[in-house]
């Protein structure tokens, strides 16, 4: 059974239909069981901050905290280090600079399918966002099953997707999706989108064409090669200096890698619902939902339903970089601070990480 949520009015006692889908056990999980023994490894030298939102769920435009969000999701940099932010409940694409300047990039905060320029263009809560190298601003607008492009301009067009559920693959506009979330584009300028309710991993090049890379459509946990491979609702994506995509496997508490030549293999994770830091498939997460990577081939996790920003090096050691496991908004070094459904994350050049902090209705910032 599947019911609805929306994270933040959780937290501040409101109850609200969400679009969002979760299981009630593990609502019920989440908000009242203490997590497994943890062998963490503490990051002595990072340092949590909030970088922008006041923590109250809200749909404000404004510098810092004194800005206002509704369940952020997805985010992204530019090659400029503007942060973009899938702001889900308010049906918008906002923008923050790195003085922590918030402005509305995209999206009349109305939920609809409209495209236009800017704020008079609308969205059907959108969750993942990335930029390619040319400016370009790609989107997962959830509820209307597209793939959404903004352009240098502002111009907001859909890119992929008629709008139908399905999973067909074909010409960008003749394709479906059932639920796209999450995104990661490459150094081509192909998109790569979790097709979160079909299983798929599927990939729309720059000529506008709909492929599946990876995944049987069928709800599993198998490697493989292409659609022989399973996911169980696959969530966030990134891309590495190789070429690989890194997914959060959510549902099936893994981390898995797809290959240029569509080889799936588990990074890590052992499958099972966990918290323990050590090597690969050793190590456990608990339903991941963010991915990123960063230059020296780093994969940063966020591990939602454990509260905690985890990393995984380029040897497939797992540790945890900051959060208790304990929910909350709290500050501070490492695992002194606290999250609440961590489910959004991106690495800038200098190593620092920004989280999407969905339940908090923040984006804070990892100083390593």
């Amino acid at each position: 059974m599947l019911i609805f949520i929306n994270y933040c009015n959780i937290l501040n006692g409101v109850e609200k239909k969400s679009d969002k889908p979760m299981s009630s056990i593990l609502i019920a999980l989440a908000l009242s069981s203490k997590n497994p023994v943890d062998v963490t490894i503490p990051c002595d030298k990072c340092i949590v901050t909030t970088f922008a939102g006041s923590g109250r769920f809200g749909n404000k435009d404004a510098t810092g905290i004194v800005a206002s969000f509704n369940s952020p999701e997805g985010i992204s940099l530019d090659s400029s280090e503007n942060i973009f932010v899938g702001d889900f409940y308010n049906h918008k694409i906002r923008k923050i600079t790195s003085a922590g300047d918030v402005t509305t990039f995209a999206g009349s905060g109305t939920p609809g399918s409209s495209d236009g320029v800017g704020t008079a263009a609308s969205f059907n809560s959108i969750d993942s966002v990335v930029v390619d190298n040319f400016g370009n601003v790609y989107a997962t607008d959830f509820n209307n099953n597209k793939i959404r492009k903004i352009n240098s301009s502002g111009i907001v067009s859909t890119f992929a997707g008629t709008g139908n559920v399905g999973s067909k693959d074909g010409i960008a506009s003749t394709a479906s999706f059932n639920g796209p979330i999450g995104l990661a584009v490459d150094s081509y300028g192909d998109v790569y989108v979790s097709d979160y309710s079909n299983h798929k991993i599927r990939k729309i090049t720059s000529l506008g064409v709909v492929t599946t890379v990876a995944g049987s459509g069928i709800l599993g946990s198998n490697d493989g090669i292409g659609t022989a491979a399973s996911f169980n609702y696959p969530h966030g994506l990134a891309i590495d200096n190789s070429g690989n995509v890194i997914v959060a496997d959510e549902y099936n508490h893994k981390i898995r890698k797809i290959t240029p030549s569509g080889v799936v293999t588990t990074l890590a994770g052992s499958g099972k619902s966990g918290s323990n830091d050590t090597t690969g498939t050793g190590a456990s997460f608990y339903f991941p939902a963010a991915v990123a990577v960063d230059n020296a081939g780093n994969v940063y996790v966020g591990d939602s339903f454990n509260y905690k920003i985890r990393k995984i090096t380029s040897l497939g050691f797992v540790t945890t970089i900051a959060g208790s496991g304990q929910w909350g908004d709290i500050d501070g070094a490492g695992i002194s601070a606290r999250f609440s459904f961590p489910n959004g994350i991106a690495a800038d050049k200098y190593g620092n990480i920004f989280v999407a902090d969905t339940a908090n209705c923040k984006i804070r910032k990892i100083i390593q």
